[in-house]
């Protein structure tokens, strides 16, 4: 890193948190550890009213460590936690990090020098995607979660180059100017608000690089219930994120609305059209065996037979999950509502 920079900017590090308990303690010790000046840095934890220790774990550090603060953060969900921590920061560059996510020693300095070096707007590291244990269920969501055919070209999840211009990264670290610019994080987006934040950076000429050489050790959902409301959710927002930006940010998001609706619509018109049916189960015998293929070849790869058996299963509850909240998202839109989820997930 840069000496110059490393000892003239002050940095905000800001990461909401709700119920990270079995977390929360690597992630402090991990920030502990950074190469980045403490007198240069001040870390805010926003807590969305935990219901386990993590509140208490915070606060023993913060004893500690001068460095760190806890803010509270009523209405739970991350926009209204990130918008908060925002508005009190000190520091010319703004970091947000994730509870669940184990850094590089380096991160905080090298985000600093990237963003100095390639003059940008916005730069974030690339996520390599770790099970949350060692079942073969976990195992099998983060295959599907950092696999092509699960989750789209998002180049964050499995980047290997150097860096380059993307459209969102993960987290993301951006000079506090960026936010005086073009405002906050949208609070009516629980789910997708780094997608909205960063359209409307692009939109108003700004410069996102992924820095795929910095690597992020994220932790997918442990079970299939956790993974399909996350990625329900995420389908659910995303028709909102597509209102307020005017446009379709990519085609790859309407894919799991489509499997779903012309599956449904397939079964419908069949009973007039019965050819149709056969066009529908050569599409879902595609769909499988590309599905079957890639469980395969991750099981010759590793012989997992467990964790492998279980990827296709993955793959449909991510399509279903996201295409059902998609649909769910756009018809809530034309009846002209706006979406709500009861409660927080992580």
């Amino acid at each position: 890193m840069n000496p110059s920079i490393q000892h003239t900017v002050k940095v905000s590090v800001i990461i909401p948190c709700r119920n990270e308990e079995s977390f929360i303690a690597a992630l402090i010790e991990n920030i502990l550890v950074q190469d980045y000046p403490t007198d240069l840095l001040e870390v805010f934890f926003i807590d969305g009213k935990s219901e386990d220790r993590t509140v208490e774990v915070i606060k023993k550090y913060i004893t500690e460590n001068s460095h760190l603060r806890l803010l509270f953060n009523p209405q739970m969900f991350v926009p209204f936690g990130l918008n908060k921590a925002i508005q009190m920061c000190q520091g010319e560059v703004i970091i947000r990090m994730d509870a669940h996510s184990i850094y590089p020693k380096n991160y905080i300095s090298e985000l600093v020098f990237q963003l100095a070096d390639l003059n940008a707007d916005n730069v974030g590291g690339a996520w390599n995607i770790k099970p949350a244990n060692q079942s073969p269920m976990a195992k099998a969501i983060a295959f599907s979660n950092r696999h092509p055919f699960g989750i789209g070209n998002a180049q964050y999840r499995y980047a290997q180059n150097t860096a380059r211009l993307v459209d969102t990264v993960p987290f993301g670290c951006y000079p506090k100017r960026i936010f005086e610019e073009i405002g906050l994080f949208d609070e009516e987006l629980i789910r997708n608000q780094d997608d909205e934040f960063n359209a409307r950076l692009k939109k108003r000429g700004g410069k996102i690089f992924l820095i795929p050489s910095i690597k992020i050790d994220y932790f997918a959902r442990p079970t299939f219930r956790l993974m399909s409301k996350m990625f329900y959710q995420y389908g659910l927002y995303k028709p909102l994120v597509n209102k307020k930006l005017g446009r379709i940010s990519t085609l790859r998001q309407l894919f799991p609305a489509l499997l779903i609706l012309g599956t449904i619509l397939g079964i419908i018109i069949s009973i007039i059209w019965p050819i149709l049916i056969v066009l529908l189960i050569f599409a879902w015998a595609l769909y499988l065996g590309i599905s079957m293929v890639i469980a395969i070849s991750q099981f010759k790869r590793e012989g997992a037979s467990r964790t492998s058996a279980l990827i296709p299963i993955s793959f449909i509850i991510i399509h279903f999950s996201y295409g059902w909240g998609y649909l769910e998202g756009l018809l809530l839109l034309l009846l002209g509502k706006r979406p709500r989820i009861k409660s927080h997930s992580r």
